[in-house]
């Protein structure tokens, strides 16, 4: 396939020909300008580009690029065709005819029905281009990936079924409810049998809407970057809407299958709801579960890829970011797709079936004493069905109403979404509520219309907090005195970027817990369900806008390899910018609703568990209390150690081709990206292990030798450390990354004095930003799942824990 070629030097000292043709040539010069040129006699040939002439009858004389010097090619075209020359030493040869024997390096293509069009032709420039290995190579590693994710599907998919049928041995026949008095429950061999099809199906709804969600990212990459040549606006609206594919699909897809699960298993259970949500409570634990690999895995893969990258060619080599010549761009490209792509949507998808369940197990409990109708008991999904609505709404304002023109209205028209979202649910919240809920009930009388009414407002406030310490505070005079520190080395750097990252809990950890006190001040632990639901029910929005950051980033790295305008890649730039301010709220929107997730579902599992209080004082809940405080630590130690493995790996081997393939450096010879995407996807898919094994059998061991109440205080410590752990990791790497930004912008004098890039300042701060990278972008996000995963599969197996638990306690 054709494509265009970078820094070749022009030759200029050649005497420039007058060709005199039959009508005019148009020319697109893909070198630096992109532009259409009208091409009239004796004007200039481009010595660099794509030719396209607009008659095809007569011979033209073309000046093209071999290697460093210019070769004059004559009678290319016959009377019917028109050739494209290419100038690109790596290029195959295709479909080229009639008389230029030798062409010059490149490929010469006869274009003999198609009209001049310049979409077509910059589409198979991309296409052709390396950073379209991207696409194959993230779908490389996700089915790699998935391999392993199938096989623990199926063996914790058959613990499910041994764990909750052996309760009652196996047994068909009915039972006595342990929440109802007097009334006969189904048997646990059922509850066993349906909770592992639920599992299951929530595992391959996260691993198909993952997988989907990638895809559409690596075919919008290609698709910004054309559109970005037209303006900034129709990359925007390219960009942004496929995010908002990915977000609906999720969204979609998870409330289709977990209602169309609820009314199949409905024809077993009757009017047994309690028997019912908690064989539903399955669905939450397989998205969940599978969200860890998305997270994990995919957190180490970015992350090795883009330390090996940036230390070798920033730092060493000073090279460009998205340099083509550098071995790991495409690994790190790749790892944008199955971290921020497949990871977040997973992440999200998660917390998503999570508080759906939640909010359903709470309101199935009797002494909740909602109306045991069809549409009370829906409550909570028509909660989300009607987030959808209202996102669909949303995004019709940023893409057809407000359209973008200009680049200092891409952050305000992402923020909108979120404004505009969060009204738009406000109403359709309280109309739900109206129609959906009985008038009186247990909890206070459309207590759980107020709750979700508010906190679909301060749900979103959750985010802002994050946003406003992470791009306001930070973005002014923190991030100068973080820049500044640079001037003194890494180690200062180091020093002020974890201070900014342990202030910056303060405000979003009063924010949750205001958030908390107030949801369960009107409606108890169904107030907070239905809190962390209402968070959550636009999700669409927010993962278009968390899909959008991504997809615009990766659009850069095509238009700088593959050799486009300085202009395209501003835009691409600028839209790049307004996802990393937007990224911010998204990754405080995934902390706000992990901890209201994690919080509803351990009220959840201490009701099915039978625990009236929960008491610290008591050893029992102590120990667990300090032990589950310590896990995310030692769940952040072995990411990072994972990231740290993998980046060594890679940097030696980026180091290795640097020093050994001759003509890397100057362009003319091509890097092994192949050799640099292996080492990652082997890396992330052989250190994804061991955290995973620590969030899955840390319930199961403690439930099952130390019982429920020691069980409780684990997932409570862990919900209390590992919140504050995540927001500390994500605003730290944050900080260092955008100092980085900072001097690498030189926007201001300020900036202009640390440095340009490449000096001293600039590898500092570019060192911080490496630390950084695998606490904002794999640890941090990771903590998310851990707390929830831990609390929703302690609510899965609560009965067989209640029945069979605590045994070291039972015989000490």
């Amino acid at each position: 396939m054709p494509t265009t070629v970078n820094n070749y030097p022009k030759c200029h000292d050649k005497e420039k020909p007058d060709v005199t043709t039959v009508s005019q040539l148009a020319f697109i010069i893909a070198s630096r300008t992109a532009k259409y040129n009208t091409y009239t006699p004796s004007a200039a040939l481009p010595l660099l580009g794509v030719v396209r002439s607009e008659d095809r009858r007569s011979p033209r004389i073309f000046y093209v690029h071999r290697a460093n010097n210019c070769q004059q090619l004559s009678d290319v075209t016959t009377a019917s065709q028109l050739a494209f020359i290419i100038a690109f030493p790596t290029a195959k040869y295709s479909a080229y005819t009639p008389s230029a024997a030798h062409p010059p390096s490149g490929v010469a293509r006869t274009m003999l029905t198609l009209p001049p069009d310049q979409e077509r032709i910059d589409s198979e420039v991309i296409s052709s281009h390396p950073l379209d290995q991207g696409g194959s190579g993230a779908t490389s590693f996700l089915f790699t990936e998935y391999k392993y994710a199938g096989g623990f599907m199926t063996v914790f998919a058959v613990l499910i079924f041994v764990f909750l049928g052996s309760i009652e041995g196996f047994s068909t026949k009915s039972q006595p409810c342990h929440y109802s008095v007097g009334k006969t429950c189904k048997p646990a061999l059922a509850n066993a049998a349906f909770s592992t099809i639920a599992f299951v199906l929530g595992a391959v709804t996260s691993l198909v809407s993952g997988f989907l969600g990638m895809k559409i990212a690596t075919y919008a990459n290609a698709r910004t970057t054309l559109e970005a040549r037209k303006g900034v606006g129709k990359a925007f609206i390219v960009a942004f809407r496929s995010g908002a594919v990915m977000g609906f699909l999720l969204a979609a897809s998870g409330l289709f299958v977990l209602y169309v699960a609820i009314n199949l298993f409905g024809l077993y259970y009757g009017d047994d709801w309690e028997g019912l949500f908690e064989a539903i409570t399955g669905y939450g634990l397989g998205g969940s579960s599978m969200a860890l690999f998305g997270r994990v895995g995919g957190g180490i893969y970015t992350k090795a890829a883009d330390v090996g990258a940036d230390l070798v060619g920033k730092v060493e080599r000073n090279i460009p970011e998205d340099d083509p010549r550098n071995p790991a761009v495409i690994a790190d490209n790749v790892g944008d797709n199955v971290g921020d792509i497949a990871g977040m949507g997973s992440d999200l998808f998660g917390s998503y079936a999570e508080s759906s369940c939640a909010a359903l197990v709470v309101a199935s409990i009797s002494s909740f004493g909602i109306n045991r109708e069809f549409t009370p008991m829906m409550y909570p999904l028509l909660i989300s069905s009607v987030g959808i609505i209202a996102c669909l709404i949303t995004t019709l304002f940023a893409t057809d109403f407000f359209e973008v023109k200009e680049v200092d209205q891409i952050e305000p028209a992402l923020k909108k979404q979120l404004i505009i979202s969060t009204a738009v649910m406000t109403v359709g919240i309280a109309l739900v509520s109206w129609l959906g809920l009985p008038y009186t009930f247990t909890i206070f009388n459309f207590g759980a219309q107020k709750t979700a009414t508010i906190f679909v407002c301060g749900g979103w406030s959750l985010g802002w907090p994050s946003h406003w310490i992470h791009y306001r505070v930070l973005h002014k005079q923190c991030i100068q005195d973080v820049a500044d520190s640079c001037r003194t080395g890494a180690a200062t750097n180091v020093i002020f970027g974890l201070a900014l990252g342990y202030k910056s809990v303060i405000i979003p950890i009063f924010a949750i817990a205001f958030s908390i006190f107030l949801s369960f001040s009107l409606a108890a632990m169904y107030g907070v369900a239905v809190a962390a639901l209402g968070m959550l029910s636009t999700i669409a929005t927010g993962l278009a806008i968390d899909a959008y950051g991504p997809i615009s980033d990766n659009a850069g790295g095509i238009a700088e390899m593959a050799g486009m305008s300085h202009r395209i890649r501003e835009r691409t730039d600028a839209l790049d910018a307004a996802g990393n301010t937007t990224a911010a709220i998204g990754k405080g929107f995934a902390i706000g609703s992990a901890a209201l997730v994690s919080l509803a579902l351990f009220g959840a599992f201490v009701s099915r568990a039978g625990i009236t209080t929960v008491d610290v004082l008591t050893p029992n809940v102590f120990i667990g209390l300090l032990v589950g405080a310590m896990l995310p630590y030692w769940f952040s130690a072995m990411t990072m150690k994972s990231v740290g493995s993998a980046a060594l790996k890679m940097v030696e081997e980026v180091r290795r081709q640097f020093n050994t393939i001759p003509g890397l450096m100057e362009g003319t010879a091509k890097p092994d990206y192949a050799t640099c995407v292996k080492i990652s996807t082997d890396a992330s898919i052989k250190e994804m292990i061991p955290p995973g094994a620590l969030v899955m059998l840390t319930p199961l061991i403690v439930g099952t030798f130390f019982g429920v109440e020691t069980l409780s205080g684990v997932l409570a410590g862990a919900l209390v450390s590992g919140v504050q752990i995540a927001i500390s990791a994500s605003n730290t790497g944050g900080a260092w990354d955008n100092a980085k930004k900072y001097i690498e912008a030189g926007a201001s004098e300020h900036a202009k004095s640390l440095g340009p890039k490449g000096s001293d300042c600039h590898k500092a701060a570019v060192i911080g930003d490496t630390i950084g990278d695998p606490l904002k972008d794999t640890s941090g996000p990771s903590l998310n799942i851990l707390i929830k995963l831990m609390a929703v599969e302690s609510l899965v197996f609560a009965p067989f824990f209640a029945t069979y638990g605590g045994i070291l306690f039972k015989y000490l």
